[in-house]
């Protein structure tokens, strides 16, 4: 099942995860090293890490849901996909909610709840990820439906001669 959004001919959503997820994983390394060492400037980083990071996550969940409300309805892939998707959210909101508590001080020590609240936001979306990967890995969801070891490259639109999913040495005697 191909994705509905595109650019250059590859899905939208799994381009706009990797920066939220990285920021809002550095913000909580920050924390770490600020709650250890002390120094405010990686309280400030963090501040900046989760802003950003939450704003990428809201886009990046834009497209997720609009392939998901592409999936067939009874299927396992569009259960996994509300989980994934719901799971990120909270995650999003988890982070939100660590930025509101840094409003008025980004060295919000020694209250510890914004650092736990992104420490459970980072654990959720190790467990998230894998649904994402059961998505596309397994279930084939926003795979290209021409994909295959020989399919000519996404920003072309001529067919590929050979447009089978066959592997290197299938279908060879032996």
């Amino acid at each position: 099942m191909e994705s509905r959004t595109k650019l250059l001919g590859h899905p939208i959503h799994p381009m706009l995860i990797v920066l939220p997820l990285g920021l809002l994983a550095m913000a909580v390394i920050f924390d770490v090293i600020y709650l250890v060492g002390g120094d405010e400037t990686f309280a400030t980083v963090a501040f900046w890490d989760i802003t950003a990071g939450v704003i990428g996550g809201l886009a990046a969940a834009l497209f997720g849901l609009i392939d998901w409300l592409a999936i067939p309805k009874d299927t396992r892939a569009r259960r996994i996909g509300l989980i994934h998707g719901t799971g990120n959210f909270v995650i999003v909101l988890l982070f939100l909610a660590s930025w509101l508590l840094r409003l008025p001080d980004h060295s919000y020590a020694p209250n510890l709840l914004p650092f736990v609240l992104g420490l459970i936001g980072v654990g959720m979306a190790l467990g998230t990820a894998w649904l994402g990967g059961e998505l596309v890995y397994r279930l084939r969801v926003g795979v290209d439906d021409g994909a295959n070891l020989d399919a000519p490259s996404s920003l072309t639109t001529t067919a590929s001669a050979s447009t089978s999913s066959r592997r290197p040495g299938a279908g060879a005697t032996r």
